[in-house]
């Protein structure tokens, strides 16, 4: 019976296993919910916060990055390059990115050519930024030299420089550009909106040291600034400098001024200024080499004047060239002033009071004369008025009012003193007597073509006062040293005494002398100015004299126009 269990026993089914318990669907239920919120994040990150991450991922390795546009080129007439852009590096770097590494930090400041104490400082000071200037300014090569060393946080940018080839001769004419390429003085400063560039901007893909990846697209081009064409010749430029410079140093002299125009055209050929200075290398600069003394300062301008006040004589019905004044016995008192000549010359006609200088014919003529007549043929030939050169600071100089003038005012009026001009208003002035009578107003620019002049003088008169010029520098007069070979000249000595605060000065003189070449047919006017000489001589046909001759002489060969006088 036992047995017959035990067999009923072994024959009975398997027996199932237990349903699922409450552990597997805790698990199930987490990889749901896993799962849900995988999906739901890719959802927000791909669909949702797609644009944002798309523009933070883009702030880390897109930029847009500034093209730079070149500086315009100035040029000489002849297209000769006076001031030019050239591309240089400028390294910057983020200071919170920059090694703590001392080593590193050692030789970047040696490759800078700073000391470490100095480029620490100036990590410190900028600590807390994300941009400071390394050097700027660099060549490409010294730059890529520092760039090799691939210190982290250091970083290049293309900018471009100024350099002037002709350094200081053409200085105070063309000015200077700063640190960002933008004039600060003369010509770079007047023609600014012209000269300077607008920079583009490209769209370029940069790894995290900043490292150009990639260029995707040109957002906007760069375009280059103009160019600007002047009047100035470069080789009448050098040559004038170099005459000027050694009149200067020979004569002991605290400076100097040369203007060379065209009488045909009124374009300004040379412009020379002493002081000077190098503008590619402005270290220890002297402030007064900065002026261009030339447009922006006046001097009363003495004996030079007296052609162009005799041209209001000359117009007068009531004289000719052959009307004789008695200058005896070379002084005259007039409204308590003594007026006095070199010595008692007698008898004059009118060329003769112009080739002895005589103030007290001028005076006596003068006082002839209506008593707004000068005035009025001062204001006729441009003085006391801008000459409208677009120069900045360009000075007007100073015409006295022609209400009340007195006897002694109309009088120094007649010789030169009373009044105020530029050099370049007397150059201008006299064009008038090259020109048949027309001013032409000067230019700074080449032209494309010759201004008809401004009638100021009868031309008949300027003829007259060109042959009177020419008389003047014959080799019996003050002005002979004037004289060139092989070319009929004229012109004017002037010797000023110097003016301060408390009245003219003793034994401080301007050296003077304005000039016309060739008579027969004239092509350039020259003004030379030398201020205070001091190794003894001081009068216009002794110190400015010779440098109109030297200066006008190499013109005249440069210009190819042909000789017009014989040899002696």
């Amino acid at each position: 019976m036992s047995t017959q269990r035990r067999g009923v026993s072994s024959r009975q089914a398997p027996v199932a296993p237990p349903l699922p318990g409450g552990r597997f669907f805790f698990v199930m239920l987490l990889i749901v919910l896993a799962s849900a919120i995988l999906i739901g994040r890719i959802t927000l990150l791909q669909v949702i916060d797609r644009p944002f991450l798309q523009s933070q991922g883009d702030a880390r390795t897109l930029r847009n990055e500034v093209i730079p546009a070149h500086r315009g080129m100035i040029t000489d007439r002849n297209g000769e390059p006076l001031a030019i852009s050239t591309p240089v590096v400028t390294l910057w770097a983020n200071p919170q990115e920059l090694p703590d590494d001392a080593i590193q930090r050692i030789v970047l400041a040696q490759a800078l050519g700073m000391s470490l104490e100095s480029f620490e400082a100036r990590v410190a000071r900028y600590s807390e930024h994300e941009f400071m200037y390394l050097r700027r300014q660099m060549t490409p090569e010294a730059a890529q030299r520092i760039l090799d060393l691939r210190t982290p946080g250091v970083y290049p940018q293309r900018e471009y420089k100024r350099y002037y080839p002709a350094g200081e001769v053409a200085a105070q004419l063309l000015g200077v550009t700063n640190v960002d390429d933008v004039g600060q003085e003369g010509l770079e400063l007047a023609y600014q909106p012209h000269l300077a560039g607008r920079p583009g901007q490209r769209r370029i893909i940069k790894d995290r040291r900043g490292r150009l990846v990639r260029e995707l697209d040109v957002i906007r081009e760069a375009q280059p600034g103009g160019d600007l064409t002047l009047s100035i010749d470069q080789r009448l430029q050098y040559m004038a400098y170099r005459e000027l410079r050694s009149a200067v140093v020979e004569n002991k002299a605290d400076g100097g001024v040369l203007v060379m125009m065209d009488a045909r055209s009124g374009e300004v050929l040379a412009m020379a200024n002493l002081p000077s200075y190098n503008p590619n290398n402005r270290a220890g600069l002297d402030p007064r080499g900065l002026r261009n003394q030339a447009l922006v300062d006046v001097i009363e301008p003495g004996s030079v004047m007296k052609p162009l006040a005799m041209s209001a004589v000359l117009e007068n019905e009531g004289f000719d060239r052959d009307t004789i004044v008695d200058t005896s016995p070379g002084w005259m008192r007039i409204d308590e002033y003594t007026i006095r000549d070199f010595r008692n010359y007698g008898e004059l006609d009118l060329a003769g009071i112009l080739e002895k200088s005589s103030n007290i014919g001028m005076s006596h003529l003068a006082l002839e004369l209506d008593e707004t007549e000068i005035w009025e043929k001062y204001r006729q030939l441009g003085l006391g008025q801008s000459t409208e050169t677009g120069f900045p600071g360009e000075a007007t100089g100073h015409l006295p009012s022609p209400i009340r003038l007195s006897r002694s005012e109309r009088a120094a009026l007649s010789y030169g003193y009373g009044l105020s001009v530029s050099a370049v208003q007397l150059a201008s002035a006299y064009t008038a007597l090259a020109n048949d009578g027309k001013r032409l107003p000067p230019s700074l620019l080449r032209l494309s073509e010759s201004l008809q002049g401004i009638p100021a003088i009868e031309p008949r008169v300027a003829n007259d006062l060109l042959d009177i010029l020419e008389s003047s520098v014959a080799a019996y007069t003050g002005g002979r040293r004037a004289r060139v070979e092989g070319y009929r000249v004229g012109g004017k000595t002037g010797t000023v005494r110097k003016s301060g605060q408390g009245g003219y000065a003793k034994d401080a003189y301007r050296s003077v002398f304005a000039g016309i070449a060739p008579i027969s047919d004239p092509r350039i006017v020259t003004v030379v100015m030398i201020d205070h000489p001091k190794a003894g001589e001081f009068y216009g046909g002794a110190v400015a004299a010779p440098v109109f001759s030297n200066v006008t002489g190499n013109a005249l060969r440069l210009l190819d126009v042909p000789p017009d006088r014989e040899a002696d």
